[in-house]
């Protein structure tokens, strides 16, 4: 009797991890270099192709690594390099499905199988971005706070934190966004543009076997983040001012390349200047690109972007010293007449 009571005991103890480490899927395809932890924070370690997964999982690729993810119901997860993804939940039953997964980082293509009309629900989250999916196959870049999502087929409801307005990402569209905010309108993503070109990039190093050569896959992000200039631009023309603000933060947190991001700089501080009225974060725009970005031809444009908001505000003597300033690194700079012209009438 005491045995039995003990093996009960043991049992009751030993089921809730056993059903934390239920197997939800193998690893089915593997290149170059692959890692695994069983749950958050512990080391990884090698991951080899036929791995058997639990959720809890976190799968992590190298520079050159490519993951392939096969869970139960043959839905597919490949990781393309540069990449960290965790399985929080998995439960596939005959009439429900329900599954939670996170990008941390890095380019992901899932492909979810159709589940027949039943019950189901699956997510993708990254830090900032969460993707509502049921049959389909989408692209996800996570990068930083920014989040780019492309549609390859069916729907995907794409939100900021999951509660949020969600934008409809169909097949041949694109949408993004960063730091929890609702992602942008879709786009149709046009033949020969440079959103194409990312996606077919995307497309290549998430597809059935890993690409040959990785460099391109880094381009991806910063692709994007140059067209995301003229696109914010666009919206800024088109009186969609906040819209465009979102856009010019996204190509900041999408790219380390100085002149996108001073450029993304200025266009913020002339929306802020411009169109919002709002002169102080106009002012702290264009003092943030002389400060970070001295060297750049951007800073010519700064400093007399700034001159004239400081003159607008009132602040006469800050604006004549910033009008001087400009005269003398830029003895023939483009707005040269115009500074002089401003020191007359301020009287300097």
């Amino acid at each position: 009797m005491k045995k039995r009571l003990f093996v009960l005991i043991l049992l009751m103890l030993l089921l809730p991890t056993m059903a934390f480490a239920a197997a939800v899927g193998k690893v089915t395809g593997l290149n170059g270099e692959a890692f695994i932890r069983l749950k958050t924070g512990i080391p990884y370690s090698a991951l080899t192709k036929g791995t058997v997964v639990s959720t809890g999982t976190w799968i992590k690729t190298g520079s050159k690594g490519w993951v392939e993810l096969t869970l139960n119901d043959k839905s597919k997860f490949t990781l393309a390099n540069n990449s960290e993804f965790q399985i929080n939940s998995f439960l596939l039953t005959k009439n429900r499905r329900e599954g939670a997964f996170n990008l941390a980082q890095g380019k992901l293509r899932a492909s979810v199988v159709k589940f027949g009309g039943r019950q189901s629900g699956m997510t993708v989250r990254s830090g900032t971005a969460v993707a509502g999916i049921k049959g389909t196959e989408f692209l996800m870049l996570s990068q930083g706070q920014a989040n780019v999502f492309f549609g390859n087929e069916g729907k995907v409801a794409v939100s900021g934190d999951g509660n949020g307005e969600q934008q409809p990402l169909t097949a041949g569209t694109m949408t993004q966004n960063t730091r929890g905010i609702t992602p942008v309108e879709p786009l149709k993503i046009e033949s020969g543009s440079p959103v194409a070109q990312a996606k077919d990039i995307f497309d290549k190093v998430t597809a059935a076997e890993p690409p040959a050569d990785w460099t391109d896959s880094g381009r991806i992000a910063e692709i994007i983040a140059r067209w995301n200039i003229n696109y914010g631009h666009y919206l800024a023309d088109s009186g969609k001012y906040q819209e465009a603000l979102h856009v010019f933060q996204i190509a900041l947190d999408l790219t380390r390349e100085e002149a996108v991001r001073a450029d993304a700089h200025l266009e913020r501080g002339a929306v802020y200047g411009r169109f919002l009225s709002n002169p102080e974060l106009a002012l702290a725009e264009y003092l943030l690109v002389l400060e970070e970005y001295p060297n750049l031809s951007q800073a010519e444009v700064a400093l007399f972007n700034a001159a004239q908001v400081l003159n607008e505000m009132g602040f006469v003597n800050q604006a004549s010293q910033r009008f001087d300033q400009y005269l003398r690194q830029y003895p023939q700079g483009k707005q040269r007449s115009n500074a002089e012209t401003f020191l007359k009438t301020l009287g300097k």
